[in-house]
């Protein structure tokens, strides 16, 4: 694979997931894999619990995998790296510099939350903060990658992203053998490309899920190829992209997936119940998931699916009753 590569010309293939757990392994966190009890639709049910991952999330399996395909190929500049993200993405590529000693610049509104600037800065990133709209951010970022020569990093759409979040469904793999479906929730479509086209190779079926009024990867179905749409969810914080990647289209459009949507009302009562009877507290993006069980996605009697709880960088004081 080109690591300079954009997803919108190359096909993800397991190849290239093989190549990035070679990448990753030693320097994420292993995913832990807990049994959750029969499912009601008399499936068994596993949680994959990525929320304990670097960062809070599964995106620092492909910040990771990123940075060191381009160290590796000799494709990393001196002034290192750049991403315009407020939230998990910046994370994970503010972590993953840090770690393997490159630059990150890191631009955001000046709206963007103060709890967030400090974590970018305690990763020891350059924190740049423009404009009041993420547009402006974005636009601050792109100029910076032109005139420094910094590699532009994407929260989703690269290869190199996708691949890295697919490692996670061969260590879940690993450790349920005959698995027979993986649930993940989806925004642009990163970590349902890697996981889908692991999940392909081992004949595993990939459901992948999103919030009714956040459907950009089910709206490319529909239309045959990425289109903008409107984005209006609890989980919009981090499932809202407008547009899904090329590469996630294509694994889609591959055969063992199906793509469901979830209302709202669902994803919240899904994150509640991973509060109130596993003591699990993940963000509404997480949640979408297992939202999907067992009404948009209903599984068979006896059928081993593993719900993906893919982060937990959220505010948990709405778990908390009163009175």
């Amino acid at each position: 694979m080109d690591p300079s590569g954009s997803s919108r010309a190359q096909v993800l293939s397991y190849g290239d997931v093989k190549s990035a757990v070679e990448r990753v392994t030693g320097h994420v966190r292993p995913v832990a894999v807990a049994p959750a009890g029969p499912g009601p639709a008399g499936h068994e049910l596993f949680l994959a619990l990525e929320f304990l991952q670097h960062t809070g999330s599964f995106k620092a399996r492909g910040a990771w995998n990123f940075l060191q395909g381009h160290l590796r190929s000799g494709a990393l500049p001196a002034a290192g790296v750049t991403i315009a993200s407020g939230g998990n993405a910046g994370l994970a590529c503010a972590w993953a510099a840090r770690e393997q000693g490159v630059p990150a610049t890191v631009f955001l509104p000046v709206t963007a939350p103060g709890v967030k600037v400090d974590r970018l800065l305690g990763y020891g990133a350059d924190v740049r903060l423009v404009g009041s709209e993420y547009a402006e951010a974005l636009a601050a970022c792109e100029a910076f990658a032109a005139e420094s020569g910094a590699l532009a990093s994407h929260a989703y759409d690269h290869p190199l992203i996708a691949a890295g979040a697919g490692t996670l469904l061969e260590e879940i793999r690993a450790r349920i053998p005959d698995l027979d479906t993986v649930v993940v929730s989806v925004g642009g479509g990163g970590l349902f490309a890697g996981v889908a086209t692991a999940a392909r190779h081992h004949g595993i079926r990939t459901v992948a899920v999103e919030p009714e009024r956040c459907r950009a990867l089910n709206a490319a179905l529909e239309a045959g190829a990425p289109v903008d749409v409107p984005v209006d969810s609890v989980a919009a914080d981090a499932l809202g992209a407008r547009r899904a990647s090329a590469t996630a289209l294509h694994a889609a459009l591959q055969d063992g997936v199906r793509s469901v949507l979830v209302p709202d009302d669902e994803i919240v009562r899904a994150r509640r119940t991973l509060w109130d009877d596993h003591r699990l507290v993940v963000e509404h993006a997480a949640a979408t998931a297992l939202a999907a069980l067992p009404h948009a996605y209903r599984p068979s009697p006896g059928e081993k699916v593993c719900v993906v709880l893919c982060g937990a960088n959220t505010d948990p004081t709405d778990l908390v009753t009163t009175g």
